[in-house]
């Protein structure tokens, strides 16, 4: 395994979910810094405000994105990050995280060059640590 993950970022709406994948983070000690937004909207805004800091340290290496969620969906967010991602000067690695097993879901991200992967839920702590192990 190399470096830890200095931050990582989980969008999703789902609670239950989110609560999981961070008890396995931390008990994993995957990264020193775990992100939570409820909705793309709130993430954009973070990501936005991160670059009229240019505060690297804050810029998470993973993003775990959900495709559902109120507010500003996934593929939403998805349009607006990819036009701001190679301003922060940093490799950022996203993974599109859903319940949905629709193959139009899974191939449209599939044809996104900034999507790493489409992983359906639950995450296994097997995906969870290999995804960290690979950043």
């Amino acid at each position: 395994m190399g470096d830890k993950i200095g931050v990582a970022c989980i969008i999703d709406d789902d609670s239950v979910y989110v609560n999981l994948v961070k008890r396995i983070i931390e008990a994993k000690q995957l990264c020193q810094n775990l992100l939570v937004f409820e909705n793309g909207k709130k993430a954009l805004g973070y990501f936005e405000a991160i670059l009229s800091n240019l505060n690297e340290e804050s810029i998470p290496e993973i993003i775990f994105l959900d495709l559902n969620m109120p507010v500003m969906d996934g593929w939403e967010f998805l349009e607006k990050f990819i036009t701001i991602k190679n301003k922060f000067g940093k490799v950022i690695t996203l993974y599109i995280v859903s319940s949905s097993i629709n193959p139009l879901d899974i191939n449209k991200a599939k044809s996104i060059k900034s999507v790493k992967d489409y992983l359906i839920k639950p995450i296994t702590i097997e995906e969870l640590e290999s995804i960290f192990s690979a950043a």
